[in-house]
């Protein structure tokens, strides 16, 4: 139960950035596409953070929030930006944004994967518990923002916008 717990709050990240994606109209096959890419990186990322993390963290010093926090405001920014420039729903992920913001919501299941041994060795099961979270959570984020989007149009696009920057920066201050 602990681990689908965890797997659940490791997908609020992904869920509140997709809801605020799917305010702005990104195709269904980009969405599948991110869902897949998502749960296969919260399968990987917390067993890579098991095995070589804390040596990686340690040597670095890096604060995994701060970075999360960052890419997540760069994008709102770059939907501001699309909004301004547009006046409509053209915002669209490339190929090279959507790997950045697939890692990006998923860094946080690497640095679970550091302590992860303290609650289970079962790395398989724990995957694929995270893995199943991300890949529902993002596609349910998706849902709700598009749905929010046919309902209330533009507001959704700016209210999609405020979402990212308040996750960013709750990962900045952290």
């Amino acid at each position: 139960m602990s681990l689908f717990i965890l797997g659940v709050s490791l997908s609020m990240d992904t869920f509140s950035v997709f809801l605020s994606i799917g305010t702005f109209g990104i195709s269904k096959k980009k969405i599948m596409f991110l869902c897949i890419f998502i749960g296969l990186l919260h399968f990987l990322m917390p067993i890579i953070g098991s095995f070589i993390g804390s040596k990686i963290i340690t040597f670095l010093n890096i604060k995994v929030d701060i970075l999360l926090g960052i890419i997540l405001i760069f994008i709102g920014i770059e939907m501001i930006l699309d909004l301004i420039k547009h006046e409509e729903k053209n915002f669209d992920l490339n190929f090279i944004n959507m790997i950045i913001l697939s890692i990006s919501v998923s860094l946080d299941s690497f640095s679970t994967g550091i302590g992860l041994s303290a609650i289970t060795n079962n790395y398989t099961l724990s995957g694929t518990i995270f893995s199943l979270c991300a890949a529902s959570f993002t596609y349910l984020g998706y849902l709700i923002g598009k749905y929010s989007s046919n309902k209330i149009g533009k507001y959704a696009n700016i209210s999609g916008i405020i979402i990212l920057f308040i996750v960013g920066i709750m990962h900045i201050f952290k």
